[in-house]
């Protein structure tokens, strides 16, 4: 069943409840699909993340979107590990709510540039 911004969400009962973790396993949107190439930031583990989602939010306003129009994230962490979760998801309920967007977390050695230790990018859909 298709939601009022246009997205449909599905989360299959024979997979694991994905909200408590962040992600939705799939959705679906119709209209024009925009790409955003991964936004960083710098600072500590939990700046970065801060000013990746900020820079996140700047290239979706530039295109004439909202975060509302994400189906679908990317986020790489450097050295991933279970403690890092929270603030990603402090930031990811902040920005979404409960009507996340399709994600993939991937730990990473590293990142294009020295320091970086958080990236995301996204998939939108223009109504």
């Amino acid at each position: 069943m298709a939601a009022p911004d246009g997205r449909t969400i599905v989360n299959p009962a024979a997979l694991i409840d994905p909200v408590p973790l962040g992600y939705n396993h799939t959705v679906s949107a119709a209209g024009e699909v925009v790409h955003i190439a991964g936004q960083w930031g710098t600072g500590d583990f939990a700046q970065q993340v801060e000013q990746s989602f900020a820079n996140l939010g700047e290239a979706l306003e530039s295109a004439g979107l909202g975060f509302e129009h994400v189906v679908r994230i990317g986020t790489y962490i450097v050295d991933h590990d279970e403690a890092k979760l929270p603030i990603v998801g402090t930031a990811l309920e902040r920005t979404w709510g409960e009507r996340l967007p399709a994600q993939t977390l991937i730990g990473v050695q590293r990142l294009a540039l020295p320091g970086m230790e958080f990236e995301i990018d996204a998939v939108a859909v223009r109504p």
